[in-house]
């Protein structure tokens, strides 16, 4: 039975796009659609997949200026920040350079009696599960390289962003690549579950919740899929007292609020040097009351609002929790008096602890929680009380003192004088409740393929 999806925009309410579901009979149609088309794909040179990659992604920057107004309607990012081709575009480029090389055989033996290697061959079939929060460069990540790696992709995109995926599909297959070697579907979940159980494709990349990891890991229990799941995080960031305070401030700050806190590897929680900490909170109040709380199709918005209601209203909850609790709002309310539904004002917190929700549960929103702290001994602790692990921002200028701190941080990356970034050359990867697997890289290319040895011995 066919149901549909609907985009409720944040900007007004009102029902932006609908879309009707593939029913499981036509689900299963589509996918031996792909299974056939894969292999010719796969069949075709790197050098030509590639180059049919790179010329989908330039289409695609080609409808940059649709694409973002299209953004700011399903999601609700201000329009002056010009949408996601740059990360697309820089991501994209390093994966197709690299592929020849990521992708190449690994030579044991080529002698007069034997000839051995390791092959990367692809999977088959990968569903990749987008999120709506940078919805372009989530799904780039996995979608390039699966395709350059001869795979055939289904991208299911969040319900708040489909028509992410209908652009993709009309830039890739505009450049020439088959249409049901990248297909863009509509499913609901419990299609989605029942493709996974059933072995419907050789990998799953999924990047959303803790709740929704665990429904892909349940449905494709027993099938022996391979998974990369990408799910929640409480990033934190951690000033010494020799850092450089004004980047420090700026970049961390930015890192809490841009895409109205809506970023997977974005600032959640604060550890301050204690001979820094008030000129740090004088600083970052400064920067955020500055902001303008508004419609994101207006130049003037800094700060659009979040893609749901309900997501502003969890933010909205551990905020009054944390006060009630002791914690102390630094933001004026009255500086942004237009906010209310999906429109949240962005808030600063002292006085917070570890006891409160809003610094141990993912909030993804604009609110940040700033802790003093005495000791880097002190901030490895409070980094590491988490059930997360996705990044960690450390700010000083003895990169010594960085990589001894970074050592002893149980987190994918580590950032030192930087935060809120992906670089493609590294693998994008999470521990304990963030997820496992890891994308982009050589190591993105791995996953995305499976080893294949050869033990030829000459006659």
């Amino acid at each position: 039975m066919s149901h549909s999806i609907q985009c409720i925009s944040p900007v007004d309410g009102s029902v932006y796009a609908e879309r009707a579901t593939l029913s499981l009979d036509q689900a299963r149609s589509a996918v031996q659609e792909a299974v056939k088309a894969q292999k010719a794909w796969a069949l075709r040179p790197l050098a030509e997949r590639t180059r049919l990659v790179r010329a989908g992604i330039e289409n695609l920057g080609a409808m940059n200026a649709e694409v973002v107004e299209t953004l700011a309607w399903q999601m609700g990012r201000p329009v002056r920040y010009g949408g996601e081709f740059g990360g697309v575009d820089e991501r994209t480029n390093y994966m197709a350079d690299i592929a020849e090389t990521a992708l190449a055989p690994i030579e044991i033996e080529n002698s007069d009696t034997h000839k051995r290697y390791i092959q990367r061959d692809p999977h088959g079939t990968v569903l990749i599960i987008a999120p709506w929060n940078y919805p372009y460069m989530t799904a780039i990540n996995t979608v390039v390289p699966a395709l350059i790696a001869g795979n055939a992709v289904f991208l299911k995109h969040a319900s708040q962003t489909p028509l992410v995926g209908e652009h993709i599909a009309r830039a890739f297959h505009e450049a020439g690549i088959p249409a049901d070697v990248f297909q863009n579907v509509f499913l609901s979940h419990a299609t989605t579950a029942d493709l996974i159980a059933e072995k419907a494709f050789g990998f799953v990349n999924f990047t959303g919740s803790v709740s929704g990891g665990k429904a892909i890991e349940s449905a494709a229990a027993g099938t022996f899929t391979g998974l990369g799941l990408e799910l929640g995080g409480k990033d934190p960031g951690y000033v010494m007292d020799d850092a450089d305070l004004d980047a420090a401030v700026d970049t961390l700050i930015d890192g809490a609020m841009f895409n109205a806190g809506q970023c997977c590897c974005g600032i959640e929680r604060i550890y301050v040097a204690d001979s820094l900490f008030d000129r740090f909170v004088e600083k970052a109040v400064a920067i955020v009351s500055a902001y303008k709380l508004g419609n994101p199709l207006e130049e003037a918005t800094t700060l659009g609002p979040m893609a749901h209601a309900r997501f502003a209203d969890v933010v909205r909850e551990q905020t009054s929790e944390a006060t009630a609790a002791g914690a102390k709002a630094l933001i004026d309310p009255a500086l942004f008096p237009n906010q209310g539904g999906a429109y949240l004002m962005p808030q600063i917190l002292v006085d917070v602890d570890h006891s409160m929700r809003v610094m141990r549960e993912e909030s993804f929103g604009p609110v940040v929680g700033i802790m003093r702290v005495g000791s880097d001994d002190e901030a490895i602790a409070l980094m590491n009380d988490s059930e997360f692990g996705l990044t960690a921002s450390l700010w000083t200028r003895d990169i010594d003192r960085a990589e001894r701190i970074a050592n002893q941080i149980d987190t994918g990356t580590v950032f030192m004088n930087r935060c809120d970034y992906l670089d493609p050359a590294l693998c994008w990867t999470g521990c304990k409740q963030t997820g496992r697997g890891g994308g982009l890289s050589v190591i993105g290319y791995h996953n995305l393929t499976r080893p294949k040895s050869f033990y030829l011995k000459r006659s």
